[in-house]
């Protein structure tokens, strides 16, 4: 079974100096080595927002920590936010075997996962893709060819008891649906989260 990695709180651990200059050397490394990801935009104007909000530095090593290899995709033209996604290869390694939500998650009366990803996502302080956001991510390159990924669900889609994923399979994007409270070893969630 995939290990889930425990989200630490994030009031109680501020990351400390080193833990801040590591984390900075190994997200420029990957903007540095996927430039396609992100046409015209600057690093030292991504790490100076970062380094005004510790909180969503916070986020970005939670993401890095649990296997999502977070890179800059984008900038907001409206409010000027970075974005980030998680840019593994295939769905982030710690955050498997879980179901949609906390109403997934309770209702299981038996061999419950240890955690939704919705709560691990919040806990995080990062939001689940949407369906248009996996296919922006899929037009970058090709990810979850392997695995597949939780992506935020629509209410009308929700209150019927299922969730929506997507994977990449015969060179297409597919968006699948399941039961909210299943979960799998092979399924996780990717992440966005706004600078």
């Amino acid at each position: 079974m995939q290990r889930v990695f425990p989200v630490k709180n994030m009031e109680n651990k501020p990351l400390s100096p080193d833990q801040i200059s590591n984390l900075f050397g190994v997200l420029k490394a990957r903007f540095d080595q996927n430039l396609g990801r992100h046409p015209g935009i600057d690093w030292g104007d991504i790490q100076t927002r970062l380094e005004a909000s510790p909180q969503k530095l916070w986020s970005l090593s939670e993401m890095e920590r649990t296997g999502g290899e977070p890179d800059v995709v984008g900038q907001d033209q409206t409010s000027g936010e970075y974005i980030f996604f998680d840019c593994s290869a295939e769905t982030p390694s710690g955050r498997r075997n879980l179901c949609y939500d906390r109403q997934a998650l309770d209702a299981r009366k038996e061999h419950k996962p240890a955690d939704s990803a919705m709560d691990m996502a919040a806990a995080m302080g990062i939001e689940l893709l949407t369906e248009e956001l996996y296919k922006q991510l899929q037009a970058l390159g090709k990810f979850d060819t392997k695995t597949s990924s939780w992506l935020r669900t629509p209410p009308e889609i929700r209150k019927f008891g299922g969730a929506i994923f997507g994977d990449r399979r015969y060179d297409h994007v597919f968006i699948y649906h399941n039961g909210a409270d299943s979960y799998y070893g092979v399924r996780g969630f990717r992440g966005v989260l706004r600078v």
